[in-house]
């Protein structure tokens, strides 16, 4: 996709990836309802929804596949990653097999999109059992892919994976938002979930600092063939 032909609205096809429970459809929801949702419903199938952005090069609406993470729906996701041009994998900071399971879910993503962006999202990262350590997080060896820990119960970094693959896809680093889209909507505070004040700015701060002093290893080969 080139920069030159997107002035004014484009439109991008992105699959949501990982594990079920994982937290893929939260992330969605917290955009299109303003909420966050405590209890699990799993995806069945696929469900399609559209995610607008307002940039300082024009509007950007991603229609967001997400998917099941089920084993019975793996040929359904074939057909619908064909189309993909770009990608969130997603796994449960607290579950170490979610984690695990990330490297069969990029290469059956790969085998069907060779080079489209792919974003690897650690979810649930304010919560307190926390399972994955950052320093034992990596990425597979391309430099296609990016890493962002995300949390939708705190509004914490829902928005960089989007903005990343905009940037890529546009060909444009200078692409920016122009609106915290939940922050925009007068909900959106009363919509979080309520927590100690104090412990909320301490964690935010430590995820903060964590993202700037984490970078990520990179694997080729082995488990990501």
């Amino acid at each position: 996709m080139k920069a030159s032909i997107i002035t004014r609205r484009s439109l991008i096809l992105i699959v949501l990836l990982g594990d079920s429970a994982t937290g893929k459809s939260s992330h969605i929801k917290r955009y299109l309802t303003r909420q966050f949702k405590k209890h699990y419903v799993p995806t069945q199938g696929v469900e399609v929804h559209s995610q607008t952005f307002s940039t300082n090069k024009g509007e950007i609406i991603f229609n967001v596949w997400d998917t099941a993470g089920e084993e019975e729906f793996g040929g359904l996701r074939d057909g619908y990653c064909i189309h993909a041009e770009c990608a969130i994998i997603m796994f449960d900071i607290t579950s170490c097999m979610t984690y695990i399971n990330y490297p069969a879910w990029y290469a059956d993503l790969r085998r069907v999109c060779e080079s489209i962006p792919v974003v690897l999202c650690a979810n649930k990262v304010d919560l307190q059992d926390r399972r994955i350590e950052n320093k034992n997080i990596c990425l597979p060896g391309d430099n296609n892919t990016r890493y962002f820990a995300m949390s939708p119960r705190l509004n914490y970094n829902l928005e960089k994976p989007f903005l990343w693959m905009a940037q890529k896809l546009l060909g444009d680093i200078n692409v920016k938002f122009a609106t915290c889209l939940l922050c925009s909507s007068a909900s959106c505070s009363s919509s979080q979930v309520k927590m100690d004040k104090t412990w909320r700015l301490k964690l935010e701060n430590q995820l903060e600092k964590n993202d700037e002093e984490t970078t990520l290893p990179k694997k080729g080969g082995g488990k990501w063939e």
